[in-house]
């Protein structure tokens, strides 16, 4: 059983954020619709890295696991109709649609709440739901670089460089996923339905608390120097550096140890801060002298922060990444047996679980509409019209 056990979570997100938050409420045991168009859902038809899968690509396969599809059409009012009966079985409601599509299809809080008053309606934007922005495109790459946080690494008159990861993306999921666990916690305790609004500027700006008040309270200018830096708050070394064969991460050691380890005197009695540039040109100098497993052979004898580079084949492989399973590996009704991330959490009691692989378009159709009380008949019919859509 899982700590989610007995709630309904109805998700109408598209992409990454909406989907990767309520896939999140599906791994403690909500029972999770996903209601996506009569074609599929947008992630269907576009696999990054061109990992078209069987039927399934591995985007939307990693992204939709422990959910049932529902694929609906909702601008026609029979599909309407059938969304909002399924609200009304719901605990949570989630929508990432763009301004002013949740009121033309009837799926706005007003509408929803209406419903039934006591869902937790949680909607997602790329820049909040007023206010100049309204209108812009919310994407990763373009949150990313609105949030300043580009320019807290690299080197000065460098290009700034995103994330290796759907940064913004990922951190806006989680505040959604955060969202609805409050308030499922506010209705358990007062009955109240409320809704909640996340966007992935506010999330971008909440992610670099540390960094933004160091800047607004501390006063402390966010520069680049003329050396590749990890982070500009953070002294020196701090980065990736290459070695003989390979590549070092190096974090703030004390320089008098590093002194010593690396064979630098020059570097012991220097300010991380005020040194930044100098003393990370030494370390650069200094490392090609040996391998990557010589020098963390070194820095684990002086105990310095430091850390093999790796790729994903050698992530995977890892010794404690294996002991720690944190890859799920399950059998998909499509695509066979499948490995993906499992889960950032824990728990003695209701732990996260793979229940079911991401659906096909409409898998799950005819079990929901038989539980909503629809006739089978019914069901064919909405099913002819192309109101509905079932699996092969």
């Amino acid at each position: 059983m899982g700590a989610l056990d007995g709630y309904r979570v109805i998700d109408l997100s598209i992409a990454m954020a909406g989907p990767l938050a309520a896939m999140r409420l599906g791994d403690l045991g909500a029972d999770v619709v996903k209601v996506e168009p009569v074609t599929g859902e947008w992630q269907r038809h576009a696999p990054a890295g061109g990992a078209t899968g069987n039927r399934v690509n591995a985007s939307f396969l990693s992204l939709n696991r422990n959910k049932r599809s529902l694929a609906v059409d909702l601008k026609s009012e029979e599909g309407r109709e059938i969304v909002h009966r399924l609200a009304a079985t719901g605990d949570v409601f989630l929508q990432n649609y763009r301004p002013g599509v949740a009121e033309r299809l009837g799926m706005d809080y007003e509408t929803i709440s209406a419903v039934n008053p006591a869902i937790i309606y949680v909607s997602m934007s790329g820049y909040g739901e007023s206010g100049p922005y309204v209108s812009r495109p919310g994407q990763d790459i373009l949150l990313q670089a609105m949030s300043g946080a580009m320019f807290s690494t690299g080197r000065d008159g460098d290009p700034p460089a995103p994330a290796g990861t759907y940064a913004i993306d990922a951190v806006t999921a989680y505040s959604a996923f955060e969202g609805a666990l409050a308030a499922l916690l506010h209705r358990e305790r007062t009955g109240e339905g409320q809704r909640v609004s996340v966007n992935m500027l506010d999330a971008a700006i909440a992610v670099q608390m540390q960094e933004l008040s160091i800047f607004t309270v501390g006063k402390v200018p966010q520069r680049r120097g003329r050396e590749p830096h990890g982070h500009t708050y953070i002294r020196a070394p701090y980065g990736v550096f290459a070695t003989k064969d390979g590549y070092l991460a190096l974090g703030m050691p004390r320089l008098d140890v590093l002194a010593v380890a690396l064979d630098l005197p020059e570097v012991a009695g220097m300010d991380g801060h005020a040194g930044r540039d100098e003393i990370t040109a030494a370390v650069a100098r200094r490392l090609p002298d040996r391998t990557t497993a010589e020098w963390l052979e070194i820095c684990a004898r002086h105990d310095l922060w430091a850390g093999p580079v790796y790729g994903y084949a050698d992530l995977v492989a890892d010794p404690q990444v294996r002991h720690n399973g944190s890859f799920v590996t399950y059998e998909h009704r499509t695509e066979g047996t499948v490995t993906t991330p499992g889960f950032p959490y824990r728990m003695s009691a209701g732990p996260p679980s793979v229940r079911r692989g991401a659906p096909l378009v409409g898998e799950h159709t005819r079990e929901l509409l038989d539980e909503l009380g629809y006739p089978a008949e019914r069901t064919a019919e909405l099913v002819a019209k192309g109101v509905l859509a079932c699996a092969d």
